[in-house]
């Protein structure tokens, strides 16, 4: 049996791209989200790929899939199979104002996940990642990415079914001003108040747009900030302190659920 490996890429001189790339994997995610605009590619082995409001979809090499910041998902191999993927994550702010500069329309908050089976737009993508994680300079690098981004439009690409519109805006709850203390004791009623619901129309509301518990919604915002404390280079038992994990082994154990990766080898690739 060919052994799995996971590679990282993240560089200080483009803070608004990262990239991973695993092969013979076997390793299962829950259900999670990212604040990132991400790409993933399917290199070998099949899959299955779900998100909010629809079933599953199983994936098969070759096939991309594109799914917008903050949209609930997973991904995982098919039951005593691995699989080799690649995923890109991009900072969506920073894709926003590219689209814009590049005449593109923009990316709505409520666009769908989409999938495409392109094998042209899956051979760029496979170059793109290669740049990304050569040994050449940060302008090449910026370069490649632009290119793609901006000569690949995938409006046009199969669009995935989505939660209703009203579920989904009923859990528009901004947690970038809450400081990592407060991200890590956050109550059901604070947050039921955050959304302008009661705490039953709070867990119906999570249940219908994204399948998850508030706890799980909010372990899920917690490892998101992890990984931005683990990108300036925090310690990970600091990490964990602040965001309310119990000790430091419990944050790896949530953190390799959610990120695919452990936190040390996550800290150690900035």
């Amino acid at each position: 049996m060919p052994d799995s490996s996971t590679d990282h890429w993240h560089d200080p001189a483009l803070p608004f791209v990262e990239a991973r790339r695993a092969c013979h994997s076997r390793a299962c995610y829950k259900a999670h989200s990212h604040p990132t605009f991400s790409i993933g590619a399917v290199d070998a082995g099949f899959s299955h790929f779900r998100g909010a409001g629809h079933g599953s979809q199983r994936l098969c090499p070759g096939t991309l899939v594109l799914v917008p910041a903050h949209r609930v998902h997973a991904c995982n191999p098919e039951p005593n199979s691995a699989w080799s993927y690649q995923m890109l994550h991009l900072d969506a702010e920073w894709l926003r104002r590219l689209r814009s500069e590049c005449g593109l329309a923009e990316e709505h908050l409520d666009a769908p996940a989409r999938i495409s089976a392109e094998p042209a737009l899956y051979r760029q993508f496979c170059q793109l990642i290669e740049v990304l994680f050569a040994s050449v300079s940060a302008l090449e690098k910026e370069t490649a990415l632009i290119t793609f981004l901006g000569d690949g439009a995938w409006s046009h690409c199969a669009a995935l079914d989505m939660a209703p519109a009203a579920d989904r805006a009923a859990l528009n709850i901004d947690l970038n001003d809450l400081a990592d203390e407060q991200l890590a004791q956050l109550t059901l009623a604070e947050l039921a108040g955050m959304a302008g619901l009661d705490r039953y129309g709070l867990i119906r509301a999570f249940r219908r747009a994204t399948g998850l518990t508030p706890h799980a919604w909010l372990l899920n915002a917690r490892v998101n900030r992890a990984r931005q404390l683990l990108r300036h280079g925090c310690e990970l038992a600091e990490v964990a302190y602040r965001l309310g994990f119990a000790d430091q082994s419990h944050f790896q154990r949530v953190f390799k659920t959610h990120a695919g990766t452990t936190p040390g080898l996550y800290r150690r690739t900035r």
